[in-house]
C-alpha cells in the first residue's frame, strides 16, 4: 500500500529531494512550504503542493485537514522545515531566538500533535524529525540553532516511548554537512548579528570555515536514502546520521570530555 507522506520544508534542499525521491517510490507525497512558487517543478512531477507556515496555527491546521480529507490518513510525517540563525548569544535578540525555536521546534511539535490521532486510528505511523549533528554538540555562534536541535532530539526521545504502544515509530535523522540553502542563511544571519563588535574576529573565522567546507558537503540524496531506509524498515533505528563529517563528529562527541571536545572544535575554527 502506498504511504501518504507529508514533507515540510519541501521548497529547496533536502526537503525537495525527499519529496521527489519518495514520489518515485510510488508514495502519495505532499510537499509543504511557505515558498510555493519554488515548488512548481515538483508539482509537475506529481507532488501535491501545500502552502504551509509552521509558525502559523491556522496554516498548520489547514494543511493537515487538507491531507486527511483527501486521503483519509497520514502515514509518514517528515518534519524537515527549519533554518539556522547564527550569531553570538549576546548579539541575538530574544525575538529572533524565539522565532528560531518557533520554526525548528514548536512548528514540528504542533504538526506532531495534529497527525498523531490519525496515525493512532490506523495503529501505524512514522514521525521522522530532521535534527542535525548539531543536536548533539554546539558550536560557538550557533547557540539558538543548537538549542532548537537539542530540544527536537529530547522531544523525539520522549515521544518515541509515548507512542510506541500505538504502532507509531519516531525517528531522528542527524545530517552533517549537506548541500542546501542552510549554510548561506546561517552565514547571512551571523554576518548581520556578529560581524561587528567584540565577536567579529570569531565571526570572521567562522565565515572562512563555512566557505571552505561548502564544496565538500554531501548531496541531499545521502540523507534521502536514510529517510527511505527508515520508512521501509519494519523496525527502524531510533537515529540515523549521514553527510559531511557526521560519523567522526558524533564519535568524537561520544568519547571525548567536554573540554577536550571544545579544544578539537576550536582547532578547526581558524
Amino acid at each position: 500500500m502506498k504511504n501518504v507522506i507529508l514533507v515540510t520544508g519541501a521548497s529547496a534542499g533536502m526537503g525537495k529531494d525527499f519529496a521527489i525521491e519518495l514520489l518515485k517510490d510510488g508514495n502519495i507525497v505532499y510537499g509543504a512550504a511557505r515558498r510555493v512558487d519554488k515548488m512548481d517543478d515538483i508539482k509537475q512531477l506529481g507532488v501535491k503542493v501545500l502552502d504551509l507556515d509552521v509558525t502559523d496555527e491556522t496554516s498548520i491546521v489547514k494543511a493537515i485537514d487538507t491531507i486527511v480529507k483527501a486521503e483519509g490518513r497520514i502515514d509518514v510525517l517528515i518534519n524537515n522545515a527549519g533554518f539556522g540563525s547564527y550569531g553570538a548569544i549576546e548579539d541575538v535578540s530574544l525575538a529572533d531566538a524565539r522565532y528560531q525555536l518557533e520554526v525548528n521546534v514548536f512548528g514540528a511539535a504542533r504538526l506532531i500533535q495534529l497527525v498523531l490521532p490519525h496515525m493512532r486510528k490506523h495503529q501505524y505511523g512514522k514521525i521522522i524529525n530532521i535534527s542535525s549533528i548539531g543536536g548533539k554538540f554546539a558550536l560557538p555562534l550557533g547557540g539558538w540553532y543548537h538549542a532548537s536541535k537539542f530540544a527536537l532530539e529530547a522531544l523525539s526521545d520522549t515521544l518515541r516511548n509515548e507512542v510506541k504502544q500505538f504502532g507509531i515509530d519516531v525517528v531522528v535523522i542527524e545530517p552533517g554537512g549537506v548541500k542546501s540553502e542552510w549554510g548561506s542563511i546561517a552565514l547571512e544571519n551571523m554576518i548581520k548579528k556578529s560581524s561587528k563588535g567584540v565577536y567579529a574576529p570569531l565571526a570572521e573565522k567562522f565565515i572562512n570555515v563555512f566557505k571552505g567546507t561548502d564544496a565538500r558537503n554531501a548531496e541531499p540524496i545521502v540523507i534521502t536514502k536514510l529517510i527511505k531506509e527508515a520508512i521501509n524498515a519494519r523496525q527502524p533505528k531510533t537515529r540515523y546520521h549521514g553527510g559531511q563529517m557526521a560519523g567522526i563528529a558524533l564519535f568524537l562527541r561520544k568519547i571525548l570530555s567536554d573540554r577536550l571536545f571544545d579544544k578539537v572544535l576550536l582547532s578547526q575554527i581558524k
